[in-house]
């Protein structure tokens, strides 16, 4: 008989299996593991990117189609070259401002932005003023009653009040309505940064540059000359010659295209005016009324202060024969086309390669070459069409043969100082179309010419308002589409595969 202790049923062991338990126990810990350290990652990535961004606002990725985020290079130039400390003061706190909307939100990064590129020289800072009552008394020049200022720049004991006009833009049509059912306004841009680099220029000047602007014969359409030279902290005051006189402080007088002659009186004033007592330093700058339906201009007065500076306008309009000049290829007018700069004020430009434009420009003529030269003039093919020219007037047949200036500059210098009557012979170069043209220099070169005489900084502000296209992030450039192309078509599955790769040999080592 068998033996029980023999013949006992046996259990197998199952050392296979147990071990095959153990590498997917193994395996599931690490995979765990793994994800654990992945969203640790995450978190610590994201919150050292708020932190980064936080301290350096241009780490901000800006996707809206015209760089909404982004300041404008005179800003940048602007800021980055402040040599004094400059303070805004916002009169509500940050929540309730970026609270107002998206166009407060956009205004908030300018600021940030603008911040971060003055090297510590411009601060900015959120406050309700409502909580610091001794706030509005430290800046009592301002109108406290005006409900839509939003801030207070200053630099020592200079300050301007920004408003709310002055920092956003709104639908003019429909706006009234819109306040009036939802209580707020239809914002549609942000001025923001022009607003606070032209209260900068403003508020970081020694003095201010004074320039009159004369009326009294019908002048009309200089409100875009206007503005920009407010931009540029110029005091721009309008003086009429038939009620007063040019204010003694002033360095500059402005004749925009008036419509009639100055009086006798008016021309002696300007005389006077000029020539300070022998000590100069003034500045006139002249821009006819360049109207091509006037048949017969008639302006003796202007005429002979102008011949007293060397110069004398031609009665009719520049043509330009030359194709390669011409700055509306789609047009055949020869009325429209670009100049030439000559040696003076150019040295300053910022992008000198840029032309000036003209448009139905009276040409110049140089009486004078002791007291007046050129500043802008066309090519050798240009010729001058007179207003009374006849139905017989051949154009080929009165090309000068040698450049017409369309601008010009009479000097006239005393001991310590000189006086210069400027002509631009063009109110057409003024247009809103023109000055704003980016292909064009009309606005700078124009502000480089008053820069110069003022000997003030080339700090021109040409910086226009910011819209968001719609409330989205709209498409990004090309160089941007092509950095997410590549993040997440070869660099994030590229990851990937290597991590799966590695994770592969592991296992199977194991």
């Amino acid at each position: 008989m068998a033996d029980k202790k023999d013949t006992a049923p046996m259990i197998p062991e199952q050392p296979a299996k147990k071990k095959k338990l153990s590498r997917r126990a193994s395996h599931r810990v690490q995979a765990i593991a793994v994800i654990a350290i992945a969203l640790i990652l995450v978190v610590l990535v994201n919150v050292i990117a708020g932190l980064l961004v936080d301290r350096n606002p241009y780490l901000k990725a800006d996707f809206t189609p015209n760089s909404a985020f982004d300041l404008n290079d005179d800003t940048v130039e602007i800021m980055s070259h402040l040599n004094k400390d400059v303070k805004l003061h916002m009169v509500k706190d940050e929540k309730t401002f970026t609270d107002a909307g998206t166009y407060f939100v956009q205004a908030k990064n300018l600021l940030d932005k603008m911040e971060a590129k003055s090297n510590g020289k411009f601060t900015c800072e959120f406050s309700d003023i409502a909580e610091t009552p001794n706030f509005t008394k430290k800046y009592d020049r301002i109108n406290w009653k005006d409900t839509d200022i939003v801030g207070v720049i200053e630099c020592g004991d200079r300050y301007t009040a920004l408003t709310l006009d002055d920092c956003f833009t709104v639908d003019e049509e429909k706006d009234s309505d819109y306040y009036a059912y939802f209580g707020t306004h239809l914002w549609t841009g942000t001025t923001i940064e022009q607003a606070v680099a032209k209260g900068t220029l403003f508020v970081t000047s020694d003095e201010s540059v004074v320039v009159d602007i004369l009326t009294g014969e019908g002048e009309s359409g200089y409100d875009d000359v206007k503005k920009l030279l407010t931009d540029n902290a110029y005091e721009v005051n309008e003086v009429s010659l038939l009620t007063g006189d040019l204010d003694s402080n002033a360095t500059f007088a402005l004749i925009f295209a008036p419509q009639a002659d100055i009086s006798e009186n008016a021309a002696e004033k300007l005389r006077n005016w000029l020539e300070n007592g022998g000590n100069y330093g003034r500045n006139l700058i002249y821009v006819p009324n360049a109207n091509p339906y006037i048949t017969e201009w008639h302006t003796p007065n202007l005429d002979a202060v102008l011949k007293d500076w060397g110069m004398e306008l031609y009665n009719g309009f520049v043509f330009e024969t030359d194709d390669n000049y011409r700055w509306d290829q789609s047009s055949t007018s020869k009325y429209s086309f670009l100049v030439d700069y000559c040696d003076k004020y150019t040295e300053n430009l910022k992008n000198p390669n840029l032309d000036v434009a003209a448009y139905y420009a009276m040409g110049i003529d140089i009486t004078d070459p002791n007291t007046a030269h050129a500043l802008l003039q066309t090519s050798d093919k240009a010729g001058v069409w007179p207003v009374d020219a006849g139905a017989d007037f051949n154009m080929l047949d009165n090309i000068k043969g040698e450049p017409i200036p369309i601008a010009a500059e009479g000097t006239r210098s005393g001991d310590d100082a000189s006086s210069n009557v400027i002509v631009f012979s063009s109110s057409m170069m003024f247009s809103s179309e023109l000055m704003n043209y980016p292909s064009f220099n009309n606005k700078a070169f124009f502000m480089n010419v008053m820069n110069t005489i003022a000997d003030k900084d080339d700090n021109t502000v040409i910086i226009e308002g910011r819209t968001l296209q719609t409330p989205t992030l709209g498409k990004p450039s090309v160089s941007t589409q092509n950095v997410i192309y590549a993040i997440f078509a070869f660099i994030i599955p590229g990851l990937i595969l290597v991590a799966g790769i590695v994770l592969w040999i592991r296992r199977r080592n194991r």
